[in-house]
């Protein structure tokens, strides 16, 4: 089967091996995606309604453990407020505690719930196991670099995104 001829910049990343690079992406991706949406939510945390939105804040809670509001927003890149919208959600819920901070009472401090530690550990924890894996033989550069690339993939498609049409029944 022949390929359509490049032009332009699309014929410099072909000459370059950047187009075989994006077919081995187009081909993993959906992979990646499929394979992560499979995770079975456990059994005691799926009545809670938990969205995409949570999930980022409890890897952080679980991989790093307790920490306050400002350094959850700091670390999820939302405003404090944000971030306190999404504890007193999961705070109603169980899923996570505030406690004062013996240092400056006016801070409180969050965790995730001990008798929801154990079902969320199980869940998230494999995740952060398998990036790890994956990221552990690389160097500091090249760790940062596909972090770099992960970023500016997102940003390209957040761009194109922006720029298309509403799909038919939307």
């Amino acid at each position: 089967m022949s390929r359509p001829e490049p032009r332009g910049d699309v014929a410099a990343a072909a000459a370059s091996g950047v187009d075989d690079t994006v077919r081995d992406l187009l081909l993993l991706m959906p992979r990646m995606v499929g394979r992560v949406k499979k995770i079975p939510v456990p059994e005691a945390l799926r009545s809670l309604a938990l969205a995409p939105r949570h999930l980022s804040l409890l890897s952080y809670l679980l991989f790093d453990g307790a920490m306050t509001v400002n350094e959850l927003a700091a670390r999820l890149q939302v405003a404090p407020t944000t971030v306190s919208l999404l504890i007193g959600d999961l705070s109603r819920k169980g899923i996570l505690e505030r406690h004062e901070d013996p240092a400056d009472r006016r801070r409180r401090i969050i965790r995730i719930a001990a008798d929801q530690q154990p079902a969320i550990a199980a869940w998230l924890a494999p995740g952060a196991a398998a990036w790890r894996e994956a990221l552990a033989p690389l160097t500091p550069e090249q760790r940062r670099l596909f972090v770099d690339t992960l970023l500016a993939y997102e940003a390209a498609v957040s761009r194109e995104g922006s720029n298309q049409e509403p799909a038919p029944g939307r």
